[in-house]
């Protein structure tokens, strides 16, 4: 890969990073588009499993004194019956309908009735949205909306959630290298050097985000963060519209 490519792309995630650190969500859907933009899909989850494993593992590290590890135990369990099947079948979707589920994901989760309120510490609940979510995360490279209905139903506080999110999304971003990086047919290689730079900018942006996240009130986190996911969600759903239309008229001629 290009040096300028390499730099380009550390700039991006230092600033996906600095998102994620400061909601706990929107960096990675950000990042992940423009990475199944770019790069082959294999190739695009592995490099995103690795930046996301450095920039949620030390956000869970700065706000280590934060994590419920009750609910991240039970998370893990739901992640394990998801590899477990997916490697089954071995499926790997096209960049279109990643894209578009992507897209259409956050809207998914708000439909969610308000009285199936989840309880985070509820096993059954755990297991099943950790299955889910890591299904999600093999299909589209994030599940972080899904996730955040979860958490969001919980008693927790915006560091919590954070802190608890995060070490909940080091299990499954792992489980998405190792299912993209040696399960699948098609398993993809990462160029070491944009790996080092990847850590580098995610563990930079995270560190970036410490200080305004402490300076924000529970109800600026949550507004927010849902603006800002709605806003990612919308371009993701048209943009994959685009390709797939795109694609249909090709096929038509």
């Amino acid at each position: 890969m290009a040096p300028l490519l390499i730099a380009a792309l550390g700039l991006l995630m230092v600033a996906t990073a600095f998102l994620s650190g400061l909601f706990g969500m929107a960096g990675g859907l950000i990042l992940i588009g423009v990475l199944l933009t770019i790069l082959p899909l294999p190739s695009a989850m592995v490099l995103h499993a690795i930046t996301q494993m450095a920039s949620n593992g030390w956000r869970a590290f700065l706000w280590r004194s934060h994590i419920r590890w009750r609910p991240v135990a039970i998370y893990m369990i739901g992640c394990a019956v998801a590899l477990a099947a997916w490697s089954i079948t071995r499926y790997v979707p096209d960049k279109p309908v990643a894209l578009l589920l992507l897209g259409v994901t956050p809207f998914m989760a708000r439909l969610t009735p308000a009285g199936l309120k989840p309880d985070p510490d509820s096993i059954w609940q755990g297991t099943f949205y950790g299955s889910i979510c890591m299904g999600l995360m093999l299909m589209t490279g994030v599940s972080g909306p899904l996730m955040d209905t979860f958490f969001l139903g919980g008693r927790f506080d915006r560091r919590a959630i954070v802190a608890t999110k995060a070490t909940c999304q080091v299990a499954s971003h792992f489980v998405k290298l190792i299912y993209f990086g040696g399960i699948i047919d098609q398993a993809a290689t990462l160029d070491p050097v944009l790996a080092v730079v990847a850590v580098a900018a995610s563990m930079t942006g995270t560190t970036l985000a410490r200080r305004f996240l402490e300076a924000m009130t529970d109800l600026q986190f949550r507004t927010w963060a849902g603006r800002l996911i709605t806003s990612v969600a919308g371009y993701y759903i048209i943009y994959a519209s685009w390709l797939l239309l795109s694609r249909g008229n090709a096929f038509a001629f």
